[in-house]
């Protein structure tokens, strides 16, 4: 992992969001400085930074270890592990290059909205088109008029997902499918933001039959390969298994390579919605695909900069204090008291989290991005793991915009 150190490096102002970290509450407003105030000491990309910030969730009991990368377009900035797979300090020691991630729902931007950047920009798949165009059992009243832009938006108006034990009670893949088809929307399409895994699921859909192959095998082939992504994909091999990280538990023994949600599971481990694992290196080299408007680290381009601008600028908003989205994306503002992008990011940043504990964030105008993936599904020891997450994410994301925005 190249890290690269300022001449003269500082240190960043964490008392305030320790404070915060280490209490109930939301994390603390950065310091303001006012006239006659001292200086506070120079932020850097350095271990004095991210290291108390990150080792606090280990400490708080939010999760046993993270794998944290903060980089440019071109460039890695910070990377560095801490903690080990499970509680236990003879598990393996957390490796930004070679501990795998369940992703989660990262897998929605990284797989599943990629997929679609390709199909648009070769005309395959038109945003404005009906669903039901590509996917025929949609041809009913109810669904019919949804488009492929409402789907990433999260403005379908379907629901967020098929309640867990009507979930449990279907038997297999192709009935599961078959009752996502079935579902109508509860408002009406256009008109609110509902982050869904239905609609995650049907551009899956979308992707294999206008490709005419699974999710996986398509993204594999036409993106992953290409961007050197070796250690990003659906459905991990056995022989990996002792470098992921677990997301549960299962009579007493760690769960590792098998997805950590009941719709992806349900569609054997491929599935718009979840399904693929990383390692933070991998993550971040997507990342600098994103920042660079669609090429590679070798100069090859994949996708037009005008597409990649397309699907990361914001395209549906409701009001302050909700969300927005952009297409695939989570946009600003996020609609969280407390912020995953932390404080500071700018107007125009983009990102996305997953339910097991992993996050991506970009701000394109500091041509930054943030990395931090943890395994929080597994056995926390924390009251409220989540929040205390969400709160080392954001110190996380304001640290490293404090750092780039130093002189």
């Amino acid at each position: 992992m190249r890290r690269l150190r300022p001449a003269d490096p500082g240190r960043v102002v964490v008392g305030l969001l320790l404070v915060a970290l280490q209490g109930a509450g939301s994390p603390a407003a950065p310091p303001e400085h006012r006239p006659g105030a001292p200086s506070p000491e120079r932020a850097s990309f350095s271990a004095d930074s991210f290291d108390p910030l990150v080792e606090v969730g280990i400490r708080r009991g939010a999760y046993p270890g993270a794998a944290l990368i903060v980089g440019r377009r071109d460039t890695i900035l910070f990377g560095k592990g801490y903690g080990h797979l499970t509680w236990s300090a003879a598990s393996r020691a957390v490796d930004p290059d070679g501990t795998l991630y369940d992703l989660a729902s990262l897998t929605k931007v990284i797989a599943t909205t990629t997929s679609l950047m390709l199909l648009v920009e070769r005309g395959q798949v038109r945003l404005d088109e009906p669903v039901s165009t590509y996917i025929a059992e949609l041809q009913k009243p109810e669904t019919a008029g949804i488009t492929v832009r409402q789907l990433l938006t999260h403005t379908s108006g379907l629901r967020a997902d098929i309640p867990d034990p009507e979930l449990k009670a279907i038997p297999d893949s192709a009935a599961l499918m078959v009752r996502v088809l079935r579902e109508t929307p509860r408002v009406p399409p256009g008109t609110r933001i509902i982050y869904s895994d239905l609609n995650a699921i049907l551009l899956g859909e979308v992707v294999r039959r206008v490709a005419g192959e699974p999710l996986d095998v398509f993204v594999a082939r036409e993106a992953f390969v290409p961007l050197g992504l070796h250690q990003t994909m659906f459905r991990p091999p056995s022989r990996l298994r002792a470098r992921i990280a677990p997301t549960g538990v299962w009579r007493g023994h760690p769960v590792a390579g098998t997805v950590n949600d009941g719709s992806a599971f349900k569609l054997r481990g491929v599935s718009g919605n979840a399904g693929l694992f990383s390692t933070a290196t991998d993550v971040a080299r997507f990342a600098q695909f994103v920042l660079r408007g669609g090429t590679s680290l070798d100069g090859r381009r994949l996708l037009r900069e005008a597409t990649v601008r397309l699907f990361t600028s914001k395209a549906a908003a409701f009001g302050a204090r909700t969300e927005a989205r952009a297409l695939g994306w989570q946009a600003m503002p996020t609609g969280e008291s407390v912020s995953s992008a932390g404080t500071l990011f700018g107007p125009r940043s983009y990102g996305h989290t997953g339910w097991t504990g992993t996050s991506l964030w970009i701000d394109p105008d500091r041509d930054l991005f943030v990395v931090l993936l943890t395994n929080r599904a597994y056995a926390p020891r924390a009251r409220r793991p989540f929040t205390v997450l969400k709160q080392v994410r954001g110190a996380v994301a304001d640290a490293a915009a404090r750092a780039s925005d130093a002189p």
